[in-house]
């Protein structure tokens, strides 16, 4: 079986299709990826063939600047997903899989569910499909707001009107997240099946004598934040706890300048290598690090910056798990303050292994690798 996988956005959209991807290989299908053209290294370091659709060749991603931190704001938000993810994007990732299947000769697509230039062109293909969560609450895309913008890309390539969003779980669906997690007033549809994100979930994180703090603004808004890492930084290196701190492939470590020994801070540092040895997770609450952090059952502090952010936090919150800071007014001692609270109370440690625990029966990549045979 030749399988084409596709994300739209960044590494967090990427993230939750490398497992199922990796068993599709073991299983012996020939797999290759297709995202944006800045992404194409990303897509071969993690081992896959990258795919650029059409002729045009990969373009060099400029350098992002550290820009302003801008208040939430959620119909800027839900602009951003019309206008870039389904007019822009999504209706040029929508062109360049009608452009790759008649020479790559896919017989399934796999994609993430922002992903819906390409399930249009899937859909107009009749080429079977499935999606993958990528969005832990579930709530973002759901609100509606997008329906008039996927219909005019939709009308584009002859197809009717999906007002409901049916195209999402018109196959299959797979949700690599715990149960319970997702807002139960977003269900997921018929065709939904829940899986492990990973053939086994890593043992819990133990509990370290002097405490480890990981705290990351993610690759995609770390850019977009202000001076948040210098306040977040200023309170939790207070901490009577080691702290490491990752601010992303463009930014200088050596601009925060000197710190204390306890203080390590990375461009990058693999999710899983570091998560293994946490207490805490101090986090802007993109999906990926949500998700991250109950695999290995730590607790977590958000400051949410945008996208599905806020509904995780929201959902943390709820649940439990964790405290949510504003990141437009946090300020160093209250930064101190609620991480320290949160490592104090073993109350919220419990309930993230708690709601890990409902992960570990569920099916994992291999078993999601046969599902997708089934709608072939």
């Amino acid at each position: 079986m030749r399988i084409l996988f596709s994300f739209i956005g960044g590494f967090g959209h990427f993230l939750p299709l490398i497992p199922i991807a990796r068993a599709a290989e073991r299983a012996g299908h020939r797999v290759a990826v297709l995202g944006g053209p800045r992404m194409a290294d990303v897509i071969r370091d993690a081992g896959f063939e990258a795919l650029s659709g059409g002729d045009r060749p990969p373009a060099q991603a400029p350098r992002p600047e550290r820009g302003p931190l801008a208040p939430l704001d959620l119909e800027r938000e839900r602009r951003e997903v019309t206008e870039q993810f389904i007019r822009g994007s999504g209706r040029e990732r929508a062109a360049e899989v009608l452009d790759l299947a008649p020479r790559w000769r896919p017989d399934l697509l796999v994609c993430d569910e922002v992903n819906l230039g390409a399930m249009i062109a899937a859909e107009k293909l009749g080429l079977p499909y499935a999606t993958v969560v990528v969005l832990a609450a579930g709530s973002f895309l759901q609100a509606g707001y997008a329906a008039a913008a996927i219909d005019e890309v939709r009308a584009e390539h002859g197809l009717p009107p999906d007002r409901g969003l049916a195209m999402l779980g018109r196959h299959l669906m797979l949700e690599p997240v715990p149960p319970g997690f997702r807002d139960p007033a977003f269900p997921l549809p018929a065709t939904a099946r829940a899986i492990r994100p990973s053939e086994a979930l890593p043992p819990p994180a133990e509990r370290n004598r002097r405490p480890l703090v990981y705290f990351t603004l993610g690759t995609a808004f770390n850019a977009e934040s202000g001076d948040l890492f210098e306040r977040m930084l200023a309170g939790l290196r207070e901490l009577p706890a080691d702290l490491v701190m990752t601010v992303g492939r463009h930014i200088d470590p050596a601009v925060f300048g000197p710190q204390p020994p306890h203080v390590r801070i990375e461009r990058f540092v693999p999710q899983d290598e570091l998560l293994h040895r946490c207490d805490l997770v101090v986090t802007h609450g993109g999906s990926g690090s949500v998700l991250g952090a109950i695999a290995h059952g730590l607790p977590m502090l958000l400051t949410p910056l945008g996208a599905d952010q806020p509904d995780n936090g929201v959902r943390v919150a709820a649940l439990g798990l964790g405290r949510v800071l504003h990141a437009e007014t946090v300020t160093p001692e209250l930064a101190a303050a609620e991480a320290a609270a949160v490592l104090a109370d073993d109350g919220y440690r419990q309930r993230v292994r708690d709601l890990r625990a409902g992960w570990e029966s569920l099916p994992g990549p291999d078993e999601a690798v046969a599902m997708l045979a089934g709608i072939i």
